[in-house]
């Protein structure tokens, strides 16, 4: 059970792309060694931005990973590799799907959609997403997915994949239509969709 993330994002200085990749798998050890660590995503939101998405059983285990060695590590290379500090956001996770620690099967790809929720409705939302792990339980390509909340009314989903077909058929999926069905009653903004590529991973321990 989750139910505390961090999503981070890393803005990293011109040409040093695969520095920043290098940086970001050094982490995997350290973070295996965090036992409230439960699933850790290196993620590239595009050319020159990276980040992480990570999710813990409660505040603490969040905390002692924010005091940990990956956020020093990521400090230390701050100034060569990456324009200026990390930005962190903390945020909840109201629903997820954890990845299955026996399949091996490579994680490519992911998915990072985020909206704000209309005036008054953000308990439905809540549920909404709640309600919709049960679908993506049934889909067999979607390796992992986190329903989110953020702040102020902002809500979001996180989910990987194995390859590009994984992500297609997801997008193509039971959520999206559900969402699309009621999105005149519970959305105040249209959906920010990021299409990311994962640089490293780590899932149940």
């Amino acid at each position: 059970m989750v139910t505390k993330g961090l999503l981070v994002r890393l803005e990293v200085k011109a040409g040093n792309d695969a520095m920043a990749e290098d940086v970001l798998r050094s982490a995997l050890p350290m973070v295996r060694a965090e036992a409230a660590t439960t699933a850790w995503f290196a993620i590239r939101f595009g050319r020159s931005e990276y980040g992480m998405f990570d999710v813990f059983p409660d505040d603490a285990g969040r905390e002692a990973h924010l005091a940990g060695p990956v956020t020093q590590a990521l400090l230390d290379a701050g100034g060569s590799v990456f324009v200026g500090a990390p930005l962190i956001q903390e945020l909840d996770v109201l629903a997820g799907k954890l990845p299955a620690t026996s399949s091996g099967e490579p994680i490519t790809k992911a998915l990072l959609l985020t909206f704000k929720a209309k005036a008054g409705h953000e308990t439905q939302v809540a549920q909404f997403l709640r309600d919709a792990q049960a679908l993506v339980e049934q889909e067999p390509k979607t390796v992992a997915w986190f329903a989110i909340r953020l702040d102020d009314g902002h809500f979001g989903i996180f989910d990987v994949f194995p390859d590009n077909g994984g992500r297609f058929a997801h997008l193509t999926g039971h959520v999206p239509r559900e969402l699309a069905k009621h999105s005149l009653s519970l959305l105040g903004s249209v959906p920010d969709i990021g299409m990311l590529d994962v640089v490293e991973s780590m899932g149940q321990q």
